[in-house]
């Protein structure tokens, strides 16, 4: 440990991202990445501004890109914030609207990054344990006699798990803590059958104490620009502006506002992805039952799954010798469990291929 560092950095638990490593013919299915290419409109906004006014910043208020997402989901400018990647929105939420004298309620299998966060910035937390398939209790978040959230805080479809809380269960959490600011993480909802049936973001103009978070990483295919957003009562995001603007008055630059306000004008291309996406989901989910493994539902980009004859992280290693990555998380609860991204059909099949051979091995290693 560096004897310069501050106590605060001596404590930290960081968060551990999923790897990238620099190899050449690698079926990478580890960390949620889109498999399809953005919007060819993004991409041609890219160059344009590239070829511009680069000596310049950008703007700082990302008007144009707060005006074409109010315009996509039908909410005031007032009720949108954008930062660089949806982990800076949710750093910024947490600071600024998470961290009250009462702990903050999340799930005990979540995104990682919310309980470091939590160290980062000295805010008391309560993890509150899934049910035994994995599944959010809507019950669990309501308020019960002096115990009470100081906010609540939960992945929607949730992460790593993939599963989905229906809006009316998400409703109700948010109605019954009117004390409470509510911060629902939509980084995977465009991946549901219907998500603009299934995201929160319809209950946005109805309650002052929630905040939808999504991300242009995962449905729009521009997780290198580093692009997110909320949306939520024009207070909530006022609250987010002033953190924002005492950290980091430019967080986007010119190059991810063109890229951003053309992806979400290209709707077209966006539901052509995403679709393609859910069929492969559908289509990969079957095959690896087939293959004997448990998959629980998902409506996110990957799927969360484990298989009852095979160590998980053992078998993470051999698809690693395939030269296939997925994600295995160590803490108890998941221990057994790979999460694997949804790639195109060939990395499917590339899976499925790898996945016969080492499940096939092992059925030989046992007679």
């Amino acid at each position: 440990m560096n004897r310069y560092w501050s106590a605060v950095a001596h404590e930290l638990l960081p968060y551990v991202p999923g790897e990238q490593p620099a190899l050449d013919n690698l079926v990478k299915l580890n960390t949620n990445e889109n498999p399809y290419a953005p919007s060819p409109k993004a991409l041609a906004a890219i160059r344009d501004a590239a070829e511009g006014s680069l000596r310049l910043y950008p703007d700082p208020d990302a008007k144009a890109l707060k005006a074409a997402l109010a315009s996509r989901y039908k909410v005031s400018p007032e009720q949108v914030f954008v930062g660089n990647g949806s982990d800076e929105v949710l750093a910024h939420a947490f600071i600024g609207l998470l961290k009250h004298e009462h702990p903050l309620w999340m799930p005990d299998v979540t995104y990682g990054f919310y309980p470091a966060y939590c160290r980062l910035y000295g805010i008391e937390y309560r993890q509150i344990p899934l049910d035994g398939d994995f599944a959010l209790r809507p019950e669990d978040y309501l308020p019960r006699g002096e115990e009470r959230a100081g906010a609540i805080l939960f992945p929607n479809p949730n992460a790593p798990t993939g599963r989905l809380l229906p809006l009316a269960d998400v409703e109700r959490i948010v109605a019954a803590n009117p004390q409470a600011a509510v911060l629902i993480d939509e980084a995977y909802i465009d991946f549901a059958d219907e998500p603009d049936k299934a995201s929160a973001i319809a209950l946005a103009g109805r309650y002052p104490n929630l905040l939808v978070v999504h991300t242009f990483s995962k449905s729009r295919s521009l997780a290198g620009l580093r692009i997110g957003f909320a949306i939520g009562h024009p207070d909530l995001v006022a609250g987010l502006e002033r953190i924002k603007n005492s950290f980091n008055s430019y967080p986007l630059d010119r190059l991810a506002l063109a890229g951003a306000v053309a992806s979400v004008k290209d709707e077209p291309w966006f539901q052509t992805n995403r679709r393609k996406v859910i069929a492969s989901r559908a289509a990969l989910t079957a095959q690896l039952r087939a293959l004997g493994f448990e998959v629980l539902p998902s409506a996110a980009n990957f799927i969360f799954v484990r298989h009852p004859a095979a160590d998980a992280q053992e078998l993470a290693a051999q698809l690693r010798e395939c030269a296939i990555l997925v994600r295995h998380f160590k803490a108890p609860r998941t221990a057994q469990f790979l999460r694997v991204t949804i790639g195109d059909d060939s990395q499917c099949a590339a899976l499925i291929h790898a996945l016969r051979d080492i499940l096939g091995m092992a059925g030989q290693a046992k007679e």
